[in-house]
């Protein structure tokens, strides 16, 4: 058949056929002769397939094919990678499948927000002067992408590594503001919409994200 349809199959009004006419009647008696939507089964016990065999398939650029949604030890979870200033004000996000390691997609957090922080007159943000992160942004690659980008990493080394190796000599006192974004990360697991994922899109979700975002910097506007 054309557009893509299936052949029709012959149906019954539940699937052990009899050859009488009684299975209409004990159907009427037993749901009524007036009832507004009747369950039609199969003829035929194994499956068949769809009738419509062609679907339409959303095409979004801006929309990950996994959105942004895997497995992790914490069960089916999305990860966001949040980038806050040295107050706690966010910056900029992304959103990967819970699965994924954080230091795998900090080149792309720093330059989604490369690309988009302005200020008041449109000109782009400066880069900051030192950058702080958690063991598990510890990487050599890390360490020469930042001092290549003249920022100063803030990550503590691993206990099964040599410190004096390092490029770097790890800042203790700058480390301990780090803990700015995990207080920006707690307020905004109180936000039900971002604690508990509800969106299927990962593009909802982080709009979701944006609109916790422009809270926070309206609140500290009416202070």
């Amino acid at each position: 058949m054309e557009y893509g349809l299936g052949s029709l199959r012959q149906m019954e009004w539940r699937r052990n056929i009899e050859h009488d006419s009684s299975t209409l009647d004990c159907i009427t008696r037993r749901f009524g002769r007036h009832r507004s939507r009747v369950v039609v089964c199969r003829r035929h016990d194994f499956s068949r397939r769809p009738l419509c065999q062609w679907r339409w398939k959303k095409n979004d650029p801006e929309e990950p094919e996994d959105h942004a949604l895997g497995r992790s030890r914490g069960g089916y979870s999305t990860k966001s990678h949040i980038l806050c200033d040295g107050k706690g004000h966010p910056l900029g996000f992304h959103l990967t499948p819970g699965q994924t390691h954080e230091s795998t997609v900090l080149d792309t957090v720093l330059q989604n927000a490369d690309a988009e922080l302005v200020d008041g007159q449109g000109e782009p943000v400066a880069w900051p002067v030192s950058l702080a992160g958690d063991k598990g942004y510890r990487a050599n690659w890390i360490d020469e992408y930042l001092i290549d980008l003249g920022i100063n990493p803030v990550i503590p080394s691993k206990e099964n590594e040599d410190r004096d190796d390092r490029p770097v000599e790890f800042d203790r006192d700058k480390y301990r503001q780090r803990n700015v974004v995990e207080r920006l990360i707690g307020w905004l697991k109180e936000n039900r919409r971002i604690f508990s994922r509800f969106e299927k899109t990962a593009k909802n979700f982080g709009g979701f994200l944006k609109m916790a975002f422009i809270h926070r910097y309206l609140r500290l506007a009416t202070i």
